[in-house]
Order: structure tokens, then C-alpha cells, then sequence
């Protein structure tokens, strides 16, 4: 018996990498024992016996040509960012997106938060998952905080221009900064601040495998954006072993747990700087203070992120969707 058809739409070039692919070429490797999928930045027609759209605001057109076949088949919208996508529930379009899906899959706990009653009745919690990386030895001497992210207003990246300036007098706290210019503003303040700041580089965009070798090495991942995004250098840094601070904002809550106690208030620098010298002051004691505490929750956390969970769920949700009666 041939494996059932997906097709996935992931609204951005695949040359972009952006986290919609990822998780594209993710999940089409974990189904692929038991599916035949493609993977699109639009659908033209193509037959499939189901459709997940990652991004129901952006996959609109798609979604609606889907749910317009003549003969009906499953469509899986999965919201890809939970603090845009509040943003976004009062466009037309998306609400109508929402509506068509068979199934929602949040990709993180907060993410049905902002849903109606009848579309959480919908959705599937399908946490992002990814391998297991090697832990790397970390000097004592420094605390190395790195962020990841394109700079761009999402991201946030004034705030940890504010806190390298906090603690620019500081020679052991080192701070780096991994992201394309995707914003001329803030690229020029990313270098003002270089240029006022020795302890703080800005490396501009990396390659996937160069940014997660920075990850791994850093003491801290940090994630101050207002949005969701960043959601898979997060997850990197979990799998690697290294805790992070990010802006309480639901989607890092969504992945780190109500109870985490390496947040701090979304665009609050000083709030920031002060959790870095806490870390790095708590170095020094037997229990590594605040960074062996948030790294002992990260570790806990962890096993929420197995490939082997997020597959199971995902085949159990297509699985019911595409049986027959």
C-alpha cells in the first residue's frame, strides 16, 4: 500500500532557512517512514491527501484553495508564533484560516492561549524538538552571553545594546551578538555599540552550524524579543546544555515553564544586566548560583524536546486525521 501524500507549505524561500523551514524539513524527516511528503513555499494544485500550513496568515491563499477542492481532504495549520499571532487574530484572513483547519498544532504550551474555545478544542501542543548536543567544557575565567536572531524590531536587539552599556565597565562578562541586518537602524546601533562597549561583538549573520557552535560554547543563550521567534536557537541551547534568560513573554513560557527563573521583563536592560551579574557572581559558588540553577531546569526540560515525542504526536495526529470513517 503506498504511504499517504502531505504537502507542507512553508511561506518563505528555502534558501532564507527561516524557522517555517526548519521545522519543514523536520517534520518531513521524522514522517518519513510513514508519509510521502513535499515541501513548498506555495501550493499550486498539487494532489496530496493532506496539507499542513505552517503560518496561517502567510499560507492564507493556500489554505483557501485547499479547503475549496472539490473532493475535501485534511488541512493542519500549525501557528508558528505565538505573541505575532495574537497580533494577527483580528485579520479576517487569519481568523478564516483558522476556522478551515481540521487541526491546530501549537508549537508551544502558551500557544493556544490566544484561541477562541472551539478553535483549543482544535488544537494538538506539539513541542519543537531537535537533537541532543554535545556539551562543551566552559572556561570560569569569563561569562560568555551570546544572542541569536536576525536584527530586526521583533528581536529586540535594542535591549541588549542598553545592557552591553550597563555593563560596559565589566571585563568579565563578555557579550556577542549573532544576526543579519535585516534593519539599517539597528545595524548602526549594533555598531555604536561595539565601537563604546569592548566587551560586546556584533558577528553579523552565521550559518546555522557556525551559530550553534556559538551556542554551545556560550554560558547563556539570551532571548529578549517581544515575538516568538527565536524559538529554534532557543531549543538549541536547551539541547546543548546551555540555560538561558529570555523576556517573559509567552512564547519562551510556552518552552521554559511558568516557573523558570531566568526571565526577565521584556525590554527591562537593567532587569537584564543584573540577571547576567548574578550569573556570573554565582559562578563562583559550590552550586553555581543562579547559571546552575536555570541550568538544571533547562535539563529537565530537555526531554520535552526528543525527536521521538514530537514524531510520535505528529503521527498520531495525521494518523487520525487521515483514517478512513
Amino acid at each position: 500500500m503506498a504511504r499517504p501524500s502531505i504537502f507542507i507549505v512553508a511561506p518563505a524561500p528555502a534558501a532564507a532557512d527561516s524557522g517555517d523551514w526548519q521545522t519543514a524539513r523536520r517534520w518531513a524527516r521524522l514522517l518519513a517512514d510513514d508519509y510521502r511528503t513535499r515541501i513548498a513555499a506555495h501550493w499550486s494544485g498539487q494532489p496530496a491527501d493532506l496539507m499542513i500550513a505552517l503560518d496561517a496568515a502567510r499560507c492564507a491563499d493556500a489554505i483557501a484553495a485547499w479547503s475549496g477542492q472539490l473532493v475535501k481532504a485534511p488541512l493542519v495549520v500549525a501557528l508558528t508564533g505565538t505573541e505575532a499571532y495574537r497580533d494577527s487574530l483580528g485579520d479576517a484572513a487569519v481568523r478564516h484560516s483558522l476556522h478551515l483547519a481540521d487541526r491546530l498544532i501549537a508549537q508551544q504550551d502558551m500557544g493556544p492561549r490566544s484561541l477562541s474555545a472551539a478553535l483549543r478544542a482544535r488544537t494538538a501542543v506539539i513541542l519543537q524538538s531537535g537533537a541532543r548536543r554535545r556539551r562543551l567544557a566552559k572556561t570560569r575565567r569569563h561569562l560568555r552571553a551570546l544572542m541569536v536572531g536576525p536584527l530586526s524590531p521583533e528581536r529586540s536587539p535594542e535591549t541588549w545594546f542598553k545592557a552591553a552599556r550597563i555593563l560596559a565597565e565589566r571585563d568579565d562578562i563578555l557579550l556577542d551578538h549573532v544576526g543579519a541586518p535585516l534593519d539599517a537602524g539597528l545595524a548602526d546601533a549594533a555598531y555604536a555599540t561595539q565601537a563604546d562597549c569592548p566587551r560586546y561583538r556584533w558577528l553579523g549573520g552565521l550559518a546555522h552550524a557556525q551559530a550553534l557552535k556559538r551556542i554551545q560554547r556560550a554560558h547563556l543563550l539570551v532571548q529578549a524579543g517581544r515575538a516568538a521567534g527565536g524559538a529554534h536557537a532557543l531549543l538549541e541551547a536547551v539541547r546543548s546544555g546551555t540555560p538561558v534568560l529570555a523576556a517573559r513573554i509567552d512564547g519562551h513560557v510556552g518552552m521554559l515553564g511558568e516557573d523558570y527563573q531566568g526571565y526577565f521583563r521584556w525590554s527591562n536592560a537593567a532587569q537584564l544586566a543584573a540577571l547576567l551579574v548574578r550569573c556570573r557572581e554565582g559562578m563562583a559558588a559550590p552550586d553555581g548560583g543562579l547559571l546552575g540553577r536555570i541550568a538544571g531546569q533547562c535539563d529537565e526540560r530537555s526531554s520535552l524536546f526528543e525527536p521521538a515525542r514530537e514524531a510520535a504526536q505528529l503521527r498520531a495526529l495525521l494518523g487520525a486525521l487521515l483514517r478512513p470513517g
